[in-house]
C-alpha cells in the first residue's frame, strides 16, 4: 500500500487503501464479505504501475468505522452509497470495477442500475454471480456471524489457515501476512478477526432482489472468475449467465475454491488482458427491447432542432 485515505460517508469514515497513486489508470477492487482492501496488494503487483488500485475497507471491516446501526448500514443498498461516495471524491465519472465475492456482487448491482450503471466501464467479478449455492452460503452466514476468539495468535492463525485454505495460497509467508492483517486484540488480550461480527446481520436484514434480473441489465463487459472448487458459485451457474451475457468472459482457477486471491500471474494476466480491451458498451441482447440511451436521445433531438431550421 501507497497510500491511505479516509471518506465521511454520514457518519462513518472509510478507509481506502491505494496502490500506484500517480497512475494513468484505475480499477476498484472491492474485498468480500469479511476480508478488506488490503487482499489486493498482490493483485497490485502483478498488475503492474500503470494501474491505481483503490481498495477501500467497506464499513465494518479493516479500518473503516464499525456501524452503530447494523440493520441500516451493512446492507447493499448502504455500500452502493458509500461506492458512489467514493466514485466522486476521487473524480471517477466511469472506472473498471474488480469484485471478489461481496464487492463482486455489489458492483454487478452498480452496473445493472439505471441512475449509477454509466460508472463502470468494465466489470470482474471473482467467484460470485446472480446465483449462490444455499449451503455455501449458510456457512458464510453462520461462520461470520458470531464473534470468534483465540487465546493466542498463534492459535488464531491456525484458525484461519484452515478456514481460508480455499484462497490457494501456498506459502508460509503469504499465511503470515494474511494472518497480521486480519487480526484484531480484544480488550481481554485475546484475539480475533478484523471485522465487526454484526456483519453477518446483513443475511437477515438485507432485502432479497432478483438478481438475474439485474445481470441482463449489465451492458458494460464482463468477467468472471471462479474457483475451480467453488463452494459459492457452482459451476453449472456459468452457461447460463453466458445466455443473457453472450459476450461473457470467463476463467477457471484451479487448485481454489472460494475465492481466488489473484496473487499470482497465471491469475492476473487473463484479467490484465481483459482491462485492455475496448470498454464499448454491449448492444442489447436479442431478446430485450432495446431503449435509447442519454446521447442518442440528444442526437435525435439534434437532428429534430436542425430539420425545423432549415425547413
Amino acid at each position: 500500500m501507497d497510500a491511505l485515505e479516509f471518506i465521511r460517508v454520514r457518519e462513518l469514515e472509510v478507509a481506502v487503501r491505494i496502490w500506484n497513486p500517480t497512475a494513468p489508470r484505475t480499477l476498484i477492487a472491492w474485498h468480500g464479505l469479511a476480508r478488506h482492501g488490503g487482499d489486493f496488494s498482490a493483485l497490485a503487483r502483478e498488475l503492474g504501475s500503470g494501474w491505481r488500485i483503490l481498495a477501500p475497507d467497506t464499513p465494518g471491516r479493516g479500518l473503516s468505522s464499525w456501524s452503530l446501526f447494523p440493520a441500516h448500514d451493512y446492507l447493499y443498498s448502504h455500500y452502493v452509497t458509500v461506492a458512489i461516495a467514493l466514485l466522486d471524491h476521487f473524480k471517477l465519472d466511469r472506472v473498471d470495477w474488480l469484485g471478489t465475492s461481496m464487492g463482486g456482487l455489489l458492483g454487478m448491482l452498480i452496473a445493472a442500475d439505471p441512475q449509477h450503471s454509466q460508472r463502470i466501464s468494465r466489470l470482474i467479478l471473482n467467484d460470485i454471480g446472480p446465483e449462490l449455492n444455499k449451503q455455501g452460503l449458510i456457512g458464510l452466514s453462520s461462520y461470520f456471524g458470531v464473534t470468534h476468539r483465540f487465546s493466542s495468535f498463534s492459535e488464531f492463525q491456525q484458525e484461519l489457515i484452515q478456514h481460508y485454505a480455499s484462497f490457494g495460497i501456498t506459502s508460509e509467508s503469504a499465511w503470515r501476512e494474511l494472518a497480521l492483517n486480519s487480526s484484531r486484540r480484544l480488550p481481554d488480550g485475546s484475539w480475533s478477526y478484523h471485522y465487526d461480527p454484526r456483519i453477518g446481520e446483513q443475511f437477515v436484514h438485507d432485502t432479497p432482489r432478483d438478481t438475474w434480473a439485474d445481470w441482463a441489465n449489465i451492458r458494460c463487459p464482463v468477467m468472471v472468475i471462479r474457483g475451480e472448487d467453488s463452494t459459492l458459485l457452482d459451476a453449472e451457474t456459468l452457461p447460463r449467465m453466458k445466455e443473457k451475457q453472450p459476450h461473457l468472459v470467463t476463467l477457471s482457477v484451479p487448485n481454489c475454491g472460494h475465492a481466488p486471491m489473484l496473487d499470482r500471474p497465471e491469475q492476473v494476466m487473463p484479467i490484465q488482458h481483459f482491462l485492455n480491451r475496448p470498454a464499448a458498451l454491449h448492444s442489447t441482447p436479442h431478446n430485450q427491447k432495446q431503449t435509447a440511451t442519454g446521447w442518442q436521445y440528444r442526437f435525435q433531438w439534434l437532428i429534430q432542432r436542425w430539420r425545423r431550421w432549415w425547413k
